[in-house]
């Protein structure tokens, strides 16, 4: 009877083992307090959240920013920020758009965005990994590469000057995100 028992308990415990979400040794991280950040909606009318980005969009074919969609901006933002990487690049990430004080009431962004350093509306361009400013559309070696537009919402107006690069930009917004979100693109050369 003892082992009918203890062979029960053993198939509970592996049935609860294998409910789990977690992967073994993985701890479900729990943010500390005043560390959950907002959601900001990042949305594109050119293509869905994990789909195919169009062509026009890529070095492939005009090579022009895609339009961008934005809700949920807290109202105490001061600026907001926009990074485009791909973490799929064969030499590690790689930077496709690097843009910083964008004005916090901005709703949009058109497609083919310029690309001086400064902007109409006050925005400014950092240096993408293609050594220029403004956007540079996916064009991966080979496969199919991630491409994510992250927008942040910082509580600040960035003072930088100089040709600013993604990681000046990261270190400049520490401690000012007040709320983020991405949208994320795939884009395969044909």
């Amino acid at each position: 009877m003892c082992r009918i028992v203890s062979i029960l308990f053993l198939v509970g415990i592996i049935f609860c083992a294998c409910q789990s979400d977690e992967e073994p040794g993985e701890e479900t991280a729990v943010p500390k307090q005043g560390e959950r950040k907002m959601a900001i909606t990042v949305s594109s009318p050119a293509f869905d959240d994990g789909g195919m980005i169009p062509l026009k969009y890529t070095c492939d074919g005009g090579d022009m920013s895609p339009p961008l969609v934005f809700d949920g901006v807290p109202g105490e933002a001061k600026s907001l920020t926009l990074i485009v990487d791909d973490p799929d690049a064969p030499m590690g990430t790689w930077v496709h758009w690097v843009m910083y004080n964008l004005p916090p009431d901005s709703k949009e962004l058109h497609e083919n965005v310029s690309s001086e350093e400064k902007l109409e509306n006050g925005a400014l361009h950092g240096v993408t990994d293609f050594g220029k400013f403004g956007y540079g559309g996916p064009c991966p070696p080979s496969g199919t590469h991630r491409y994510y537009f992250k927008l942040y919402a910082l509580d600040a107006i960035l003072d930088l000057s100089g040709q600013i690069s993604k990681d000046d930009l990261k270190a400049a917004m520490e401690g000012h995100i007040l709320a983020e979100g991405q949208l994320m693109g795939k884009y395969k050369r044909q």
